[in-house]
């Protein structure tokens, strides 16, 4: 079933000023929003194999081609750009001599770095698209996100185990393999079930190491490479409490909820058990990052976990404290984390996202359901 969906996301103000880098997983939607945005650009694939061959034999090509056209309706589209990083010199070029302004998309940077990615730093801004956020999917179904995730292909599917499988293992052969970014893929797929299975938690790279009988600095290439290629995401604690010191161990999470269930063979999510706990922890984290990138939010975005193990789930910017319960009923002991941390900071905003029917507030704490949490979040007022 083919569902269009309207992305939150907006380029149009950025692109008329500058270059766009678009970066974002596979299948999370780059294509078809750049299409139906700018139907009149030229368009560049690079998962295309004659136009793949032909740009790599000759790059100056494509300067040739764009000023031959009478009418060059801009932005200019180049797809999956870390296929050719040759290209970014040409891309550089034509943006210095001729003022063209460009969309380049990826998904993954860690190829583009080695190249002129940096130099066009100054001249193309960087942007993400993510898989969709519940503001995009009308009458969204929780327990559906939580289990099946929100890839475009793959919410409306009439098979989306079937589809979230297959789409694993094409990623894994496309994205990792055919981009030589590991030695041996069979490690690096063993990995990536390790890697869902710590997910949401705190990562200790030597553990995580010795259960995998590999060394500790591969363990750690191999979480970059999923962050390089948008896969996975490393959340940083906060750091600056005084009264009780912070733990410096980072937390986990993959790009998708449905791709972690599959890589570790989760199915058929319910609440009331921990793993739902977990999932809901990640649907927030998702949002939030969502959130934060297409609003070109400048707060940062931690988890707070003292050493005698008070912990806040998330926290925006200094004042702003957010904790995830997948319980029907929040109660003072779910607090004890939030008042801990607001002795140390002074806190604007304390929430509770929780599977409560209605809002509530309990003193200083406000406590809301999952739906009206995201509501509120996308209408601007966390």
């Amino acid at each position: 079933m083919f569902t269009e969906y309207l992305r939150i996301i907006d380029l149009s103000s950025l692109v008329k000023r500058k270059s766009v880098f678009l970066f974002g997983p596979r299948q999370t939607g780059k294509t078809f929003y750049l299409k139906r945005t700018y139907p009149d650009s030229p368009f560049y694939n690079l998962l295309l194999s004659k136009q793949f061959f032909e740009l790599s034999q000759r790059p100056g090509i494509i300067r040739e081609q764009l000023l031959a056209m009478n009418e060059l309706s801009q932005p200019i589209i180049i797809d999956e750009i870390q296929k050719l990083p040759v290209l970014l010199d040409e891309v550089h070029a034509m943006i210095e001599d001729y003022g063209f302004r460009f969309i380049l998309t990826g998904s993954s940077a860690r190829k583009l770095k080695r190249g002129a990615f940096n130099l066009l730093a100054g001249r193309a801004s960087v942007r993400y698209l993510y898989p969709l956020v519940s503001t995009e999917i009308p009458d969204w179904d929780l327990i559906r996100l939580i289990n099946v995730g929100s890839l475009p292909f793959i919410y409306n599917s009439d098979d989306p185990l079937e589809d979230l499988a297959a789409y694993v293992g094409t990623y894994l052969k496309e994205e990792i393999q055919a981009e030589g970014l590991v030695r041996k893929i069979e490690n690096f797929s063993r990995f990536l079930q390790l890697a869902s299975l710590v997910n949401t938690q705190l990562i200790n790279f030597s553990n995580l190491a010795s259960d995998m009988g590999m060394p500790a600095k591969t363990i750690r290439e191999y979480f970059y490479i999923l962050e390089d290629t948008m896969l996975g995401a490393l959340l940083l604690p906060y750091s600056k409490t005084k009264k009780r010191k912070a733990i410096s161990t980072a937390k986990f999470f993959l790009f998708d909820l449905g791709v972690a269930n599959v890589l570790a063979g989760r199915r058929g999510l319910r609440p009331k058990t921990e793993l739902f706990g977990s999932a809901l922890e990640h649907l927030v984290f998702l949002e939030l990052r969502a959130f934060l990138s297409y609003g070109n939010d400048t707060r940062d975005l931690h988890f707070w976990r003292s050493r005698s193990g008070f912990e806040v789930d998330f926290l925006l910017g200094d004042n702003c404290a957010i904790e995830v319960k997948a319980t029907e009923l929040v109660t003072e002991k779910h607090l004890k984390g939030l008042l801990v941390l607001k002795e140390d900071l002074p806190l604007e905003k304390m929430i509770v996202v929780s599977l409560d029917e209605h809002p509530r507030k309990i003193g200083d704490v406000l406590v809301l359901p999952v739906r009206h949490f995201l509501e509120a979040l996308w209408n601007g007022d966390i």
